[in-house]
């Protein structure tokens, strides 16, 4: 199951430059990941400073 970005979100784009995949983007709140890119990796969960990845 993808990952997904939750509320705990503070944009600070870590999750991003840490994913392999590039499944990662700013969006209109926070960072989303895109299901259909996210290989299940789990670098963004590590690399968040607040936890906010979870898997879906």
């Amino acid at each position: 199951m993808a990952y997904v970005i939750s509320d705990e979100c503070i944009s600070c784009g870590a999750c991003e430059s840490a994913c392999p995949v590039s499944a990662i983007s700013q969006g209109d709140d926070r960072y989303v990941i895109d299901a259909d890119t996210c290989i299940e990796c789990g670098a963004c969960e590590g690399a968040c400073p607040v936890g906010a990845p979870v898997q879906g």
